[in-house]
Parts: structure tokens; sequence; C-alpha cells
């Protein structure tokens, strides 16, 4: 493992503040791009706090399109007449789906040649997926009524059954024949339609952070890619609180509501609109530099540890190296009148020791670089996903495990909140006191989920910080143990002051496995570092796109969620608790912190 100290100097190495060497590299690769047809120098510059804002907009848009589908879509589908036990088991569509094409999308990513650049072309179209789940989802039902759903009618009237409350108002009106609840035959289209947006705004709002995140990383010099993954990450937990507490306004009593026609199509219209605004924003901020450039010109590659390292080789930039070494020289000359002359005469005749031993090292690797920078074939990319060297692989498996035991909160946690803390009861007669209990608890579990995404957001602003001052290895482990502790805690006690207090845990866990996991991918990409032996870093041989990278680690998200909704329901029969799914998420988040002791901290 490379300890904190380690972490410092290799981060002081790739400060353009620090480096004269790199603050040179990357104004000449600034200069250079502003020269070609398209200006492409913004890619070689520090970026503003403005700047990183409109590359981290989309993030907030694709959290509020997640908390829209997350609050509504099950009550949307149970509406229709689709069961529990069918409702779970389309939960797992999305990330089935996701974990094959997740990666191919990354690997197509990482070689699309579009004049457009690489990254923005996919955000685009995961975005118009986006987009019809937005539409489909809210009114999949209408829709499906008029493609020729009989849809849901109560009998006569002598048929219904009348309760009123103390004030005389009515309290339920509750068809005999009804209380079975609607039927999916009813509703053929409508649960087709409903279904399909699910999938869509799931899968995309899912697989677009990745070439988001790549592309905010693309933009960014190295030193400012962990300030880069923090902003994305406070953006992401700032859309997510406003997004759920977006979807726990009764919109019905608003002119605003009853414009739009009810509670679902007013959430869902203000997402729609909001989305459309961030994911503007972010792809009219920046020009990407076309693959074709980047392969023929090397002035337009990223700026890496490798790039940096080939740099010193070139004798037109000899001089850094020169400057430090001609001190050094004469010093030692100066006691020695025959080597000074030497000394002179060679200066003279145009001759460096320095330079030439800059040439030599130049001779010898000039076959290795060659290699690694030829033209890599589809092949050896869709390899590289299923091959993976020991790093990534444990980085990945931690990741997962971090991943199941959040998906666990997130898909249950609104449930354990109304049976576990207001003892409630989902399967119980409309408008009775169990059923009222739980409905009150589901709200109150969504302000507990706006608290997480609150502290996610507070998190991410620090979690740089923190990490240089206890390590990234310590950052990311105590962010695990805390989730457990928390998760434990509150399923022992499930109290409502619980609930609010302990979803600080979630967030903190959300921010650092949204942060952490992309610093260190991006970070082993930058210094071509992917193993360390007797302390010294092993450059891997097996080409590798950044791209696919961030979406292979980005994918344990849907095998989590694949995992989590096949077994979360046994469990909860076998325990008779929904106090489950928190001693689940705590098994789930101790693994997690095992396994990345094993990841590599570069």
């Amino acid at each position: 493992m490379v300890g904190v100290t380690a972490d410092a100097s290799k981060a002081d190495q790739l400060s353009s503040a620090k480096n004269p060497m790199i603050k040179y590299m990357l104004k000449t690769r600034e200069n250079h791009a502003s020269e070609q047809e398209q200006d492409y120098s913004h890619v070689f510059r520090r970026k503003t706090r403005f700047e990183m804002f409109r590359l981290s907009a989309i993030a907030m848009a694709i959290e509020f399109a997640y908390a829209a589908e997350t609050s509504f879509v099950s009550p949307i589908l149970l509406q229709i007449g689709v069961d529990h036990k069918h409702m779970s088991m389309t939960w797992g569509l999305s990330p089935l789906i996701g974990f094959f094409v997740s990666p191919l999308l990354g690997s197509i990513s990482d070689r699309c040649k579009l004049k457009w650049g690489r990254r923005r072309p996919i955000i685009s179209i995961l975005s118009f997926g986006i987009l019809c789940g937005l539409i489909l989802v809210p009114y999949g039902k209408d829709l499906g009524l008029l493609l020729g759903d009989a849809g849901y009618s109560y009998a006569d009237a002598a048929a219904l059954n009348i309760s009123f409350a103390g004030d005389g108002s009515v309290a339920a009106l509750v068809s005999e024949e009804a209380t079975s609840g609607p039927k999916a035959s009813d509703f053929k289209f409508a649960v087709i339609l409903t279904i399909l947006g699910m999938v869509l705004l799931d899968f995309d709002a899912d697989t677009c952070q990745t070439p988001a995140r790549t592309y905010l990383l693309d933009m960014c010099v190295p030193e400012e890619q962990p300030k880069a993954m923090t902003m994305f990450a406070l953006f992401a937990g700032f859309g997510g609180t406003i997004g759920y507490a977006i979807g726990g306004v009764d919109w019905e009593t608003t002119h605003i509501g009853t414009f739009m026609g009810g509670n679902v199509p007013t959430v869902f219209t203000l997402v729609t609109i909001i989305f459309v605004i961030c994911y503007l924003i972010t792809v009219t901020t920046f020009r990407e530099i076309p693959l074709p450039l980047i392969e023929k010109d090397e002035l337009l590659r990223p700026l890496s540890e490798k790039a940096i390292k080939k740099e010193l080789k070139k004798n037109n930039n000899a001089i850094f190296y020169i400057q430090e070494t001609t001190q050094l020289e004469l010093q030692m000359a100066n006691d020695d009148p025959k080597k000074m002359e030497a000394l002179q005469g060679s200066y003279q005749n145009g001759y460096s020791p320095a330079l030439e031993k800059q040439n030599k090292a130049q001779d010898v690797e000039t076959q290795s670089d060659s290699e690694m920078d030829a033209p890599v074939s589809l092949k050896a990319y869709l390899k590289s996903i299923f091959i993976m060297p020991y790093s990534m692989r444990m980085l990945a498996l931690t990741n997962l495990f971090c991943w199941m035991g959040h998906v666990t909160y997130c898909l249950y946690f609104t449930d354990f909140v109304g049976e576990a803390v207001f003892h409630g009861d989902p399967t119980a007669a409309p408008g009775s006191e169990a059923a009222l209990n739980y409905e009150a608890g589901v709200r109150f579990g969504c302000w507990g989920m706006s608290i997480y995404a609150f502290s996610c957001s507070i998190y991410s602003l620090s979690v740089t910080k923190l990490m240089k001052w206890f390590g990234t290895k310590a950052v990311y482990i105590s962010g695990m143990i805390y989730y457990g502790i928390g998760m434990l805690v509150l399923g022992l006690w499930p109290t409502k002051w619980g609930v609010l207090v302990f979803s600080t845990s979630a967030g903190i866990l959300y921010g650092t496995i949204f942060t952490v996991p992309f610093i260190l991918v991006a970070n082993y990409h930058a210094k071509n570092c992917f193993a360390v032996k007797n302390g010294e870093t092993v450059p891997l041989k097996q080409a590798r796109g950044l791209g696919t990278d961030v979406a292979i680690i980005s994918s344990m998200v849907f095998i989590a969620q694949l995992i989590v909704s096949l077994s979360v329901g046994p469990l909860i029969s076998w325990m008779e608790t929904t106090c489950a799914v928190l001693y689940l998420s705590t098994f789930l988040s101790f693994m997690a912190a095992i396994a990345a002791l094993f990841v590599l901290y570069v």
C-alpha cells in the first residue's frame, strides 16, 4: 500500500503551481490547442467555480429525476393493478440491462470519433431516455386509456360502501367488488408504458452518471479532479434534497397543481423542466477535443504522469533538467581546473552530460512508449471489461458492497419507517388508523431521505480536505463504518429522532462512494499505476480506457440493485420485521470496509 506521505508527494508532482515543468507543459498545450480550427485551450487550464458548476449541473438534474422515480413509481404501479411481487421484479429489469450495457457504453464513449466529442453524445442519448421516462411514468395511465384500456370503474352506486368521519365528511369510498384493488388486465397498455418508462428512467439515470463524470474529468487538469468530483457529489446531494422535498409537497392544494392536473403530473413536470435546463447548461459548457485529433496530435492528449515523463525526455525541454545538474557539475569542477576546462569545452561544442544522459534514457524507452500509444482495438477494450488488474477488482468489489448497503436503504427505508417507527400497515383498509399511520410514516421517511441527501452535499464539501488530513484510505473506510453503526442503532431502536439523525450516515456513505472510487480510478490512469511492488509503482501494459473503468465502477450499482431486489423480500419474511433492512445494510457496509483494506490508494 502507498502511504499518506506518498499520496502527498505524488499530488505535488502533478501540481502545476509547484512543478514548473507541468506549468510549462500545460501552457504549451493550451497555446497549441488555441491555434486549432476550434479553440480547445480550455482543456489545459484551471476552471473557475462557475465553470465547475456548469459541468456538474447534470448531476443535480439526474438526482431530481431519481428522487421523483423512487417516490412515485411504486404507488403508480400499484394503482394500475400491478401486485407487490411483480412490482419488485420490475425493479430488477433496469440493473439487469445496465450491468451489461453500461460498461459497453463506456467503451463506446472512449472510442467515439464524432466531431461533437466522446462524452456528450452518450450523455445526450441517455438524457433523451430520461426525458422519455419522465413523460411515460406519470402519463402512462392516460396514454393507456387513449390506446384502448378499459380502465377502472366502480360498481353502481347501490354497491358502494360509504363510511363517514365523525364530522360527517366522507372518510372512505370503497366498492365491495373493488376491495381486491384494480386489475392489471384493465390497464394493459398503461402497465407496459409505465414499466417501460420506469426502466428508461432508472437505467438512463444511473448510466448517465458515468459519461457525465468522465466528461467532467476530461475537462479538468489532474490536480483539479478531486475538487471536480467533490463538486459533482455536492450538486447530486443538492438535487436529491430538493427532489425529495418537492415530492413531499401537497401540490393539489396549489394553483400550479390544479393547472397541471394533480400531484404526480405537477412533480414530474417541474422535474422535467429542471432536467432539461441542467442538461443544456452542462453540454454547452466546453467543447470536447474529437478523438481523431487526440490520436494524431500528441499535444492535444490529456496531461498524465506518463506524458510528463515523456516530455522530460525530449531535447527541446531539457533545459529544466540541465539547469539542475549544471550547477552541481560546475560546483564540482571548481576544485579541479582540468575538469573545468573540459566541461567548458563540452558546453561550447553543444554537449551536456545531463543531455547525454537524457538521450540515452529516451532511446531505451522509445519502443515501449510507441507500443503504449498504439491504437487499441474494440476486442482489447471489451477484454478490459472482464479482465481487470487486481486493484480494479478490489475497488469494484468494495463499491459493490457499498452500493448494496446504500440501495437497501433507498428502496426500503420509507417502508421501514411506516411499519417499524409509526406502526402502520400498508395492507390495511384505506382510511383506517393503521393505513393513516403508514402513510404518515412514509412521508416522514421522505424527510429523512431529504436529510440524507442534504448531508451528502455538506459532506462533499469537506471530503477532499479530509483526504488530505487523514488520507484517502481512512476517509473511505470510516464512511462505511459510520453508516453501518448508524443503521444498526436505528434498527435496534427505531425512533423518529433516529430516522432524522442516522439518515446523515447514509448521506456520508453516498458522498463517499460518489467521490473516492472515481478519484482513485482517475489517479490510476493519470499515473498509469494499477499496482505497487516493493514500494514502487508498476505500470500496466494492458490498454485501459478511463471511460471504461469509470463505467465498470459505476455499473456495480446495477448488480447491487439486482441482488437486493431478489434477497430483501425473503429476508423480511424470515425475520418478520422490516428492521431486517437495516441489519442487512449494517452487514454489507462492514463487508465493504473489509474489502476497502485491500484497495490500492495512489
